[in-house]
């Protein structure tokens, strides 16, 4: 079978300008130049990748390191300030990372695989968590970061369970990753529904080579709120032994966020 070439991963594109951008968009386009793969940026870089001139550029830099959501380090470069991480501790996927991470630390001492917690966040599933011992499949994303929904198990769950709009914008045109990545939507579709019926997803080699895993769904009063899942290699013994504890974190996890206020990360049950 012929090679698939690789898909980098997926990273949050920077929000290009347009006549008549308001102020608050040229802002947010100079924050959104940053992301894992470009943590410290120079005024040049952030006015190239957030597409503004670099005179507008350097006021907004300015603005946003006196509101402390930029910092200029002592090289002249520019990096994200404390008050964004301040502000993001108030989102609602901290309140969740906060509440899952004993439940992930046990699982992951249970099992001895990678784990991740990940929510919806338009077509794409947001890592909120991500924990591994010594032993356990490397992985090269981190919290913050991007999966796609047809092709891990994390995203399975989250769009087994996603609005029929939005199930329908990730379903649209779905990326190869590997020669085993199901890309035609109505093979995807059904097996979204399977996956609803039997209350986890599997996947194995869809994302990357060599890897497998399984996930299940983290619900709320409302619904679906988060997928938390196991990542092995093909050539680990026992994998199917992951099943039992990752239910039984899933469920507990489950009980924890009752009181947890995560509507606003609930989507509706797919048709």
């Amino acid at each position: 079978m012929p090679s698939v070439p690789s898909v980098p991963p997926a990273r949050r594109p920077p929000i290009r300008t347009a006549p008549g951008r308001s102020a608050t968009s040229r802002a947010l386009s100079a924050l959104d130049a940053f992301d894992d793969g470009h943590r410290t940026l120079t005024l040049s870089a952030i006015a190239r990748r957030a597409g503004l001139p670099v005179a507008t550029a350097h006021r907004l830099v300015g603005e946003l390191c006196g509101a402390r959501l930029l910092h200029r380090r002592p090289d002249g470069r520019y990096e994200v300030g404390a008050r964004v991480w301040q502000l993001g501790l108030l989102a609602p996927p901290t309140s969740l990372r906060e509440a899952a991470l004993p439940h992930l630390q046990d699982l992951v001492i249970t099992t001895g695989r990678t784990v991740h917690l990940a929510v919806l966040e338009g077509p794409r599933a947001l890592i909120v968590e991500r924990l591994a011992s010594s032993r356990t499949q490397s992985t090269r994303h981190s919290p913050g970061g991007y999966l796609p929904l047809h092709c891990t198990a994390v995203g399975k769950v989250l769009l087994a369970h996603a609005p029929p709009a939005l199930c329908a914008e990730a379903l649209r045109a779905p990326a190869r990753y590997t020669d085993w990545t199901v890309t035609d939507p109505a093979v995807i579709r059904r097996q979204l529904a399977a996956i609803r019926a039997a209350g986890f997803a599997q996947t194995s080699q869809e994302h990357r080579r060599g890897t497998w895993s399984a996930a299940m769904p983290v619900t709320g009063p409302s619904g679906v709120v988060a997928a938390l899942s196991v990542l092995a290699p093909l050539t680990a013994p026992r994998r199917a032994d992951a099943l039992s504890p990752l239910a039984a974190a899933a469920a507990a996890l489950s009980a924890t966020v009752l009181d947890l206020d995560l509507d606003g990360m609930t989507g509706e049950p797919a048709s």
